[in-house]
């Protein structure tokens, strides 16, 4: 859900999911037309121009292979004639159309894919389509930045009982004095993935950092790839514990994987943004 501002009126706006796709009410941009027009027949008002006839056509034949492509044909020839009505319904039955559809009940209304839903508030009101989009866009960044950080603490978790499991069946003797210090085993362990990653250990990167507001965890600013490989690092790490590799040898075999994995993610990630530039697209 989102408020779009225009002017001095709060437009509350409602927006679902479907297929991994944004569908956004156009329901609601009916609320700043004034008279006393019903949501209902300024849909279909808009429905039965032939200009809307003919985006919808456009959108649903590059996105919907199942799109029936006679009956919309139909529908076209028949735009702008007086007698001519058609509902979102019978639209939708007849040529099997996804891009905008009916649902019932709480949030109910008329729900069309985002493109759709701009169009169509061109018709409402330009300035409110420009209000509309700006605050769409807003939305979205936000819900990237809350997927990102997810995505973060969901990476530095992988694999994080199976590295601390083998740590404490392989390398911690079993007397009261080591068990007194397992969270320096564990932070001996941690540095290993941390210089092999990050090239400086926790501490060392706290003393570098003391401005910062977490500066107390070097993975709370490491990158997605970084936090990927780290995850990796922590299997290999495990294993190479059960077979009993000294603390040295993990370090240069984990390190080498390091510099290898995230080589290739780091030039993954330039080939796809210079194809996003070469293709105009974000």
């Amino acid at each position: 859900m989102i408020y779009v501002n225009k002017q001095d009126q709060n437009v509350k706006v409602n927006i679902t999911d479907m297929n991994d796709n944004d569908y956004i009410c156009i329901s609601d941009f009916t609320k700043i037309k004034e008279g006393k027009s019903t949501s209902d027949d300024i849909i279909r008002n808009w429905l039965r121009n032939r200009i809307t006839l003919e985006f919808l056509g456009t959108w649903e034949s590059i996105y919907n292979p199942n799109f029936n492509s006679v009956e919309f044909d139909g529908f076209r020839r028949q735009a702008g004639l007086h007698t001519f009505t058609l509902s979102i319904t019978e639209w939708c039955e007849k040529t099997n159309a996804i891009g905008i559809y009916e649902k019932r009940g709480k949030y109910g209304g008329t729900y069309a894919h985002k493109d759709i839903a701009f169009e169509f508030a061109s018709a409402i009101s330009p300035v409110f389509k420009l209000y509309l989009i700006k605050e769409f866009e807003r939305l979205k960044t936000l819900e990237n930045q809350n997927r990102e950080w997810d995505v973060k603490r969901i990476l530095t978790k992988n694999n994080y009982l199976i590295h601390i499991d083998a740590i404490k069946n392989y390398i911690l003797p079993d007397n009261e004095y080591y068990k007194n210090r397992e969270w320096l085993k564990y932070a001996e362990e941690a540095d290993i993935l941390n210089v092999a990653v990050f090239n400086t250990t926790a501490k060392k990167w706290r003393e570098l950092n003391p401005d910062l507001e977490k500066a107390y965890n070097v993975r709370d600013y490491a990158t997605i790839n970084e936090l990927t490989v780290l995850s990796n690092l922590e299997s290999h790490n495990a294993e190479l514990i059960k077979e009993g590799k000294s603390k040295e040898e993990r370090f240069e075999i984990l390190s080498s994987i390091a510099k290898y994995q995230l080589e290739i993610l780091n030039n993954s990630e330039k080939i796809k943004l210079l194809g996003s530039d070469n293709n105009g697209t974000k």
